[in-house]
């Protein structure tokens, strides 16, 4: 008897080393990125797909860090990143990244998108990007995910902060002030719809017989084309409706898409379960994020072939229910 039960524990062994410890980066508490890594740890803990615990951090750039240099010994570190922040670190353009580029990150899945907003007014003599040069201009807090999307979309319109008569670098709701109290031409704001700063702003505006222009990034412009080709899987096309803000159209814009990302080292059959449990309790994670409404399997696999290669067990998950061919 005992034999056999031994016999059994032995076979039983591999399946159970197979459950992987993952430990989700996120965000700070309050924030979107810190909900949704703690209701992705309850979803596969509940699944049995891994011992998961979500942790609070810094965010991206923290979070890429502890996936590159903390992941080992049968832990591996996922997180919640911005495209922008994973891209360069990826790359080694990132100051923190410089000495050794962030090689082993793996998408497992786009999850929703941040939308870039140039804010301007009516009247301000701003209608396409090339506009801002000359003008009083706000890039973004520094350090930010605004501000890193903000010189990279200057760079393809071939404009630097340089080229304005005053760069500022201010928050949404700083800037937002700045522009109603006349001291700021435009600015820059990578976030959610809508953003609160900039439904304020757009109050503000209308109250004095003003009018809210966000700057339009058609796909087919030059700024858009020369984005994509320069920055492939950074952002894909999106559009801020004209109800949202009060505008008096659409406006076609980037969408830079938050991502999931975990190291190249997390087994193929642990990757491929992660990416199943997901999916398949996207109504328990909706419940959880609103944010998460745009979470997926035809937008999880928004950026595939771009510059930052998937892990092949979400690949073939994704391959299995046909969102890819």
């Amino acid at each position: 008897m005992k034999r056999a039960l031994l016999l059994a524990l032995a076979l039983l062994a591999p399946a159970l080393a197979q459950k992987p410890k993952v430990v989700i980066a996120t965000g700070g508490v309050g924030g979107v990125y810190f909900y949704y890594g703690t209701a992705l740890a309850e979803i596969w803990n509940k699944a049995g797909v891994a011992e998961a615990q979500a942790i609070q951090t810094a965010a991206s750039i923290d979070n890429l860090l502890l996936l590159e240099n903390r992941t080992g010994g049968g832990t591996y570190y996922c997180g919640t990143v911005l495209p922008d922040s994973a891209y360069l670190a990826y790359t080694g353009t990132h100051e923190r990244f410089r000495e050794k580029p962030a090689k082993s990150v793996r998408i497992l899945f786009a999850m929703y998108p941040n939308y870039l907003h140039i804010v301007t007014r009516e009247g301000a003599g701003i209608r396409v990007v090339q506009d801002l040069k000359g003008k009083r201009v706000s890039t973004g807090a520094p350090g930010s995910g605004t501000e890193v999307e903000a010189l990279l979309v200057l760079q393809a319109a071939g404009l630097s902060p340089k080229d304005f008569a005053k760069q500022e670098r201010l928050g949404a709701q700083e800037s937002a002030n700045a522009l109603a109290e006349g001291n700021l031409d435009a600015f820059f704001w990578s976030g959610g719809l809508p953003t609160g700063a900039v439904t304020e702003l757009s109050a503000s505006l209308a109250r004095k017989g003003q009018r809210i222009y966000l700057v339009p990034i058609d796909p087919k412009s030059t700024v858009a084309q020369t984005f994509q080709k320069r920055f492939p899987g950074l952002a894909g096309p999106g559009v801020i409706p004209k109800a949202v803000y009060g505008t008096r159209a659409d406006t076609p814009t980037l969408a830079f898409w938050n991502l999931f990302v975990c190291p190249a080292s997390l087994p193929e059959e642990a990757a491929h379960a992660l990416t199943k449990a997901t999916f398949e309790n996207l109504q328990a994670l909706r419940t959880a994020v609103a944010a998460a409404k745009d979470t997926a399997p035809e937008n999880a696999v928004r950026f595939v072939g771009g510059a930052i290669p998937y892990h092949e067990g979400a690949l073939r998950y994704f391959r299995e229910i046909g969102a890819l061919k």
